[in-house]
């Protein structure tokens, strides 16, 4: 996915915004008439009328609806919902839709593909139109029978022999996105070449009325590929482990709240108490700003009800459940975990509980060095990846993966992307069998840190309303390259984009300084930001694990500080 932008540019004459606006509405026009969806018809009727009238920011707005189509990349498409070719709209879906369908049908067959959708504005929409594109076009289409999980479609994919699966969802970006995730047959994320060559059809898709769209011909699925997933995702537990655990659970206005639960009790745990406010997907998102775990307020209800009733742990969801998020108790009240802090706790746990001949780990290049640390010290093979489970479920041996923005896949031949219910699972088994030896999830980090050194994470985003400001950044830190950080040489710099580190080229910046610290500089894929990530290691002397943190949190700072300054807009 990228987010299609406006760059900024020398100032035009009068005489080139004349031409130019012209040239807009003439665009908006064509693409006016083309657009099979009365909504979305009417919204852009409306701007262009405002435009035409000299109002200015309509102008600017049409301006912005037509800098381009929304780019189809490795994580499909994702963008506000809106009338225009940068939007996400039918017009868009339909175009990616006879896209895909065309690259599958390159290998002389009729494409089968599974439709996921979740409960965002016009998800079911979106679904239903990507159906029938595919059989209009010859090919069979399933479509999940209801708002599901992510994890349940990545599952139905190999469950159902598809060649393809298509989930609608914006994840947990703003009320406002939606998105396209699109997986080829073996269960994964498309990567590039995939990527480029359903990109390359979208573009010769030259108007939607051409695209045939019958009113039916797929089939809605019923459920039984979601109690398949429910009977297998329980092998991710020990049959035998404690299962006395109380839980808060919060959906974040997602589709998690049932799947979870129903997970949880066919797992023989209790159901998690519900965040009554939150349980049920709504797609505007009432009570929380932005429904990611990760962001500030996101997990203020669950929290609050964590305070009253007093569980043993609380989880969270995002909307479309692919991720988890864990917050536990501690002296001072509450505590969001860190994803790494999550990463770990699962890793060593699988560890624990015993490995194959050929079992392999994995974590992504922005998340904790500590996974690595602790396999080389279990002499387990450990591989790092770009960023994302595009990247991580195509590790071969893949025994468990993760990545720091709450992303864990845990059990790999069933669902081969991250799966915040099968998480979630392992996560309860984890503070079960704690609770049951009279220790606590706190507990289990503290060892871990003693034994392997503390390894503290941070990690900040630079916004920007125009994405030629992160290429400047990105420039500036190429050609200014810092010799030191908070006082500390840097020792090494790999340029991500031309491959160094032996991994596949992509845009970032990684510095090693000597004192083992670590940062990262990349764009984000999924929305106008650029995200820098630090890392500090720090061995633990003796049982002085607080010094240690310390030490560790003094330093974090430091390095935070410098890289905010050096990444200023």
């Amino acid at each position: 996915m990228s987010y299609a932008g406006r760059h900024e540019s020398a100032p035009a004459s009068p005489a080139d915004e004349v031409a130019d606006s012209s040239e807009l509405l003439e665009a908006a026009q064509a693409w006016l008439e083309d657009d099979p969806d009365e909504a979305t018809r009417a919204e852009l009727r409306d701007v262009v009328d405002a435009a035409s009238a000299g109002d200015e920011a309509a102008l600017t707005d049409l301006g912005d609806r037509f800098a381009g189509m929304l780019e189809f990349g490795t994580a499909g498409l994702r963008g506000a919902l809106g009338a225009g070719p940068n939007r996400m709209n039918r017009a868009v879906v339909i175009r990616a839709a006879a896209g895909l369908t065309a690259y599958l049908k390159k290998d002389d067959r009729e494409p089968f593909v599974v439709v996921g959708f979740d409960a965002r504005t016009n998800s079911d929409v979106f679904a239903r139109d990507t159906a029938a594109v595919v059989v209009g076009a010859g090919g069979r289409a399933v479509v999940l029978p209801r708002p599901l999980p992510t994890p349940v479609l990545a599952y139905a994919i190999r469950h159902l022999g598809a060649d393809a699966g298509v989930m609608v969802t914006a994840s947990h970006n703003p009320p406002q996105d939606n998105g396209y995730k699109v997986y080829l047959g073996d269960g994964s994320q498309i990567v590039s070449p995939s990527d480029v060559g359903i990109a390359a059809e979208i573009a010769r898709v030259d108007r939607v009325a051409d695209v045939p769209l019958p009113d039916d011909g797929w089939d809605t699925l019923d459920d039984e590929v979601l109690e398949s997933y429910l009977g297998e995702v329980t092998g991710v537990v020990s049959p035998d482990s404690p299962r006395d655990l109380v839980v808060v659970h919060t959906a974040l206005h997602g589709v998690g709240s049932e799947t979870v639960a129903r997970a949880f009790e066919a797992a023989g745990y209790a159901a998690p108490l519900p965040v009554p406010s939150q349980a049920q997907p709504d797609p505007a998102f009432p009570t929380v700003s932005f429904p990611n775990p990760e962001e500030p307020g996101a997990m203020d209800a669950a929290l609050e009800l964590a305070e009253q009733t007093g569980p043993d742990i609380v989880i969270a969801n995002d909307p479309d459940a692919d991720r988890c998020a864990v917050a536990v108790p501690g002296p001072g009240g509450w505590r969001m975990l860190r994803g790494d802090e999550v990463g770990v706790l699962l890793g060593a746990h699988l560890l624990d509980r015993g490995v194959e001949e050929g079992d392999v780990f994995a974590n992504s290049i922005v998340s904790s060095r500590m996974l690595a640390t602790v396999c080389r010290a279990r002499g387990v093979a450990h591989e790092e990846t770009l960023t994302g489970f595009k990247w991580i479920s195509r590790v071969p041996g893949l025994r468990y993966g993760y990545e720091e923005a709450l992303g864990y896949c845990v059990d790999p031949q069933r669902v081969r992307d991250k799966d915040g219910v099968s998480a979630a699972l392992v996560v309860a088994e984890i503070a079960a069998t704690l609770k049951a030896e009279g220790r606590s999830v706190s507990d289990r980090l503290d060892e871990l840190a003693v034994e392997h050194g503390v390894h503290a994470t941070d990690a900040f985003s630079v916004r920007v309303q125009d994405l030629s400001l992160i290429d400047t950044i990105m420039a500036r830190l190429r050609s200014e390259p810092m010799s030191s950080v908070a006082g500390v040489e840097v020792s090494r710099v790999d340029d991500l984009a031309a491959g160094d580190g032996g991994l596949p080229p992509t845009e970032g910046l990684r510095w090693f300084l000597a004192d083992e610290s670590r940062i990262i500089a990349r764009p984000s894929g999924t929305e106008p930001k650029l995200k820098v990530y630090l890392e500090v290691i720090e061995p633990v002397e003796g049982d002085d694990l607080a010094g240690a943190r310390s030490r560790a949190a003094e330093r974090l700072a430091a390095i935070r500080a410098d890289l905010e300054a050096a990444t200023t807009v």
